[in-house]
């Protein structure tokens, strides 16, 4: 007989006290119950033992799910109130991408870093003092509206452009997503962008030092530190600052980071303590560009040409904190509680966006001023518990939250504009702006939400049925712009289901499908309107889809396909603004990741949009395709370790979109464009310490395209060739 003994330090927490074990059956059950991917260490045969009670030296921080192969995704990522899921037994499309994968890509934002994402299309240019995306062909995070999630949480996040210093992933869930995520705090559809903050995990300090043409430097200290008796406090410290010219013309852009995370991990009870404060100030920031009616898009201008003039400005500075705390009751449920909040601060002055008149690419450029006030505060508490009736095993969660966002503003009128061509801008003298001194009370709205979801499962995980719904309360007042006056308010409720079902016939195959809602705000009828400043019911979305995930041995991939159909408020020819519009989007999509040899790792995927716009006021738009939805989104990226040089690997990326339209009308199109990426990592030891070499170029031919329109109509013109070169050490 052969007995196993447990090796030492390898149970969390969590699970600090295991049953005593003396056979290597009880053995692997107990690592079982502990999820700790460890084999029992076979002894010489000897007379049965009792093993004494294990205390545990080491703590399991970190709570995100490992990489898969190749480190660039994770194999599972946070799915809302669910909490972190494998993506092989999640209901839905989702992906998370990893810390290394962001750091060699030298991608500085949320955008960047989903640049090889086949359903996510950054609508801004890296020149932009705002990041917002199109998922699946519905806009994200549009303007002032801060719908990205930390954490898991809306209302911590920076507003408007989120930095991926402080980051350990970026995760995409696709699809509406209310039930799951709640309301998103400006509606949006398409999907949701997480960012799961850096904690303590393993002792680290690494400093980084950075540039980017044209002569733009940085530096990072990233440093982490796990203390006590079991080391269940810990530490984690990101600062970052970068200040210089970008590879736009007569642009600079100064941007600074500071990141805390706390966290305690005792045996029932662990909290964690999060602080960011981030700002980003630009002279000259890229716009987007309005095209004037009946006239075509002309072709876009080089990636560097700025029409933007140089006493034209953007300074945004927001601070946030979440405290998350959770407490084991039993072994099988657990307590939870969430408190946050943000603040954010705008002053710009610049136009929102310049006109471009014709088809040579005259613009009329008339610079407002605007100073913006968001306050936001997050409660959340809820229960979550794993228990069995019969063979069926179940995960319920039950939770309650509150959003509150409020929001003061002075924006002024023009006081003169002045002319310029996107291809060949001028230098004018500056326009003094108009100032009010003060801001007032714009708007402030009120979310409040009810949601219960279990997750059933049967024959060791191999079938997964997903249900629950969520109670969603919309409160909002909106004010007279510069006045701060009551001009409208509503209270509205509405509930929003969903439904996953997964089955595995084989380990690495799963089939899953899901009906699931979205829930976002109604628009308010604008001034030109007969029912002036009446607000909306909120808008439902809804959402069909069906795939397959494959996992080969390292390689994974999967395809889905979706449909999606949203509400849309319009304004009638005889001026009644109401929801008469709707718009839907089918689509396929196509996902590869991971190894396919030791030494080749490949990362992207394709998305085939069929949009239509099925309703709207306006009979000669019914079939025609929305704003922002191309046909086709391509994305390829591929890693390969040279074999003749130990450490230096090349990257390569290619990054295509298909023709788009900027009106419902279909009058004016974008046309389609493909960009290339390339770099090389060397990765070393000097004394002993790791050391990485990074040298990228984004755009590599200089190619002249509009990135992406956004659902107001606007849209973008694409990066310029961009060099970037950093050196990280681990100290």
């Amino acid at each position: 007989m052969t007995i196993y003994a447990f090796p030492k330090n390898f149970i969390t927490t969590k699970r600090r006290r295991l049953a005593k074990a003396a056979t290597a059956k009880a053995c692997s059950a107990a690592l079982a119950i502990a999820s700790v991917p460890l084999a029992c260490a076979p002894v010489a045969a000897q007379s049965p033992v009792q093993l004494d009670e294990i205390v545990v030296d080491g703590v399991a921080a970190s709570q995100v799910p490992p990489a898969f192969a190749g480190g660039q995704v994770a194999t599972g990522a946070r799915l809302g109130i669910l909490g972190n899921t494998e993506t092989r037994k999640s209901p839905f499309s989702v992906t998370s991408y990893t810390d290394k994968f962001i750091r060699d890509r030298q991608a500085r934002t949320a955008a960047e870093a989903l640049a090889l994402d086949p359903s996510v299309r950054a609508t801004q240019s890296t020149g932009a003092p705002f990041d917002s995306f199109y998922i699946r062909g519905f806009p994200v995070n549009e303007g002032t509206s801060g719908e990205v999630a930390f954490d898991g949480v809306y209302g911590v996040a920076p507003s408007l452009r989120v930095f991926s210093d402080y980051a350990e992933r970026i995760e995409v869930l696709k699809g509406p997503s209310a039930a799951i995520s709640g309301v998103s705090p400006n509606g949006g559809i398409g999907g949701v962008v997480n960012i799961v903050p850096k904690r303590a995990g393993e002792d680290l300090t690494r400093v980084t030092l950075d540039y980017s043409s044209t002569a733009r430097f940085g530096g990072q200290l990233d440093f982490a530190r796990r203390f006590g008796a079991n080391r269940e406090w810990g530490l984690r410290v990101v600062t970052n600052l970068n200040d210089g010219k970008t590879a736009v013309d007569h642009q600079s852009e100064q941007s600074g980071v500071a990141a805390l995370a706390l966290d305690y991990q005792g045996e029932r009870f662990r909290a964690w303590a999060y602080a960011v404060a981030q700002k980003d100030k630009f002279d000259a920031p890229l716009r987007p560009f309005f095209m004037r009616a009946g006239v075509p898009v002309p072709k876009a201008p080089a990636g560097r040409r700025n029409v933007t003039q140089p006493w034209e400005y953007s300074d945004v500075q927001d601070q946030g904190g979440l405290l998350r705390m959770e407490y084991d009751v039993t072994d099988g449920v657990t307590l939870f509680g969430n408190v946050g909040g943000s603040h954010t601060s705008v002053e710009r002055y610049f136009a929102s966006a310049p006109t471009i008149n014709n088809a040579l690419g005259d613009t009329t450029t008339a610079p407002q001023f605007y100073d913006l006030g968001v306050d936001r505060q997050i409660f959340e508490g809820g229960i979550r518990a794993k228990f069995e009736t019969g063979f069926i095993r179940h995960a319920l969660t039950m939770q309650l939250s509150r959003y509150r966002e409020e929001t003061a503003r002075e924006f002024t009128a023009a006081r003169g504009s002045y002319a310029s061509n996107i291809y060949n801008p001028v230098r004018v003298p500056e326009i003094a702006p108009l100032r009010l001194g003060s801001r007032a009370r714009l708007s402030d709205s009120t979310l409040t939400g009810f949601s219960v979801a279990d997750t059933l499962s049967a024959f060791d995980e191999r079938v997964l049925l997903t249900l629950g719904a969520r109670r969603q309360n919309i409160e909002a007042r909106n004010y007279v712009s510069n006045v701060g006056t009551l001009s409208s308010a509503y209270d509205k409720s509405a509930t929003t289901p969903f439904a996953g079902l997964v089955v595995r016939p084989w380990e690495n195959v799963s089939f899953y499908g899901n009906y699931v809602e979205g829930l976002s705000r109604g628009d308010i009828a604008p001034a030109t309107a007969t029912n002036a400043g009446e607000i909306l019911r909120p808008y439902v979305a809804r959402q069909i889809e069906a795939g397959v995930k494959l996992d080969f041995d390292g390689f994974g991939g999967s395809i889905a396909a979706f449909q999606i159909t949203r509400p849309i408020g319009e304004l009638s020819p005889a001026r009644y603004f109401a929801e008469t519009g709707e718009q839907r989007v089918r689509g396929l999509e196509f996902s590869a990741f991971g190894q396919l040899t030791s030494q080749l790792r490949v990362l992207g995927g394709m998305t085939l949009l069929d949009g239509e716009l099925t309703r709207t006021a306006a009979a000669g738009n019914i079939g025609n395709a929305p704003i922002g939805a191309p046909r086709i989104q391509l994305n390829l990226g591929a890693e390969w370790d040279m074999p003749w040089v130990k450490g230096l690997t090349l990257n390569a990326a290619i990054i295509h979109t298909g023709k788009q339209f900027v009106d419902a009308a279909n009058t004016q199109a974008l046309p389609d464009w493909t960009r290339l990426d390339l770099g090389l990592r060397y990765a070393t030891e000097f004394s002993g310490r790791k050391t990485t070499f990074r040298a990228n170029v984004m755009n590599v031919t200089d190619a002249k395209y509009w990135a992406g329109a956004a659902s107001f109509g606007t849209f973008t013109q694409g990066a310029p060739r961009t060099y970037l070169l950093s050196m990280s050490v681990d100290l």
